[in-house]
């Protein structure tokens, strides 16, 4: 792999560039707002208001929604959801999956789902 390649790689990785373009899209296809671009601007400026402690950063799910969204993967209704199925959720809603170490013989639960 060339330099160059090596470092927009690791520009990208480092100021997380893709989920957040993963999540501005997800926002888009959620919301389908008359304005794309106005609602985007209004988007990245509460998540800088965010960062700096003067608001909340804008979440495409609510609680109802995080809930609905587990329910559909524990289809049998058991109460839990197997590490793939989680990485996969996560994956669907913009969030990395790099960081996180699970074995497969886990089980996620409602609660550890939405936390």
């Amino acid at each position: 792999m060339a330099a160059g390649e090596e470092q927009s790689r690791e520009y990208l990785r480092r100021h997380r560039l893709p989920e957040l373009l993963h999540r501005l899209g997800a926002l888009l296809l959620f919301h389908r707002p008359e304005r794309p671009r106005e609602f985007l601007i209004q988007v990245l400026e509460r998540v800088k208001a965010g960062r700096r402690a003067e608001g909340e950063y804008p979440f495409l799910m609510d609680e109802a929604n995080v809930e609905a969204m587990f329910s559909l993967l524990d289809v049998l209704g058991q109460g839990s959801i197997r590490p793939a199925q989680y990485r996969e959720a996560l994956k669907t809603l913009g969030l990395s999956t790099e960081d996180l170490e699970l074995e497969d013989d886990v089980e996620i639960t409602l609660h550890e789902f939405k936390e």
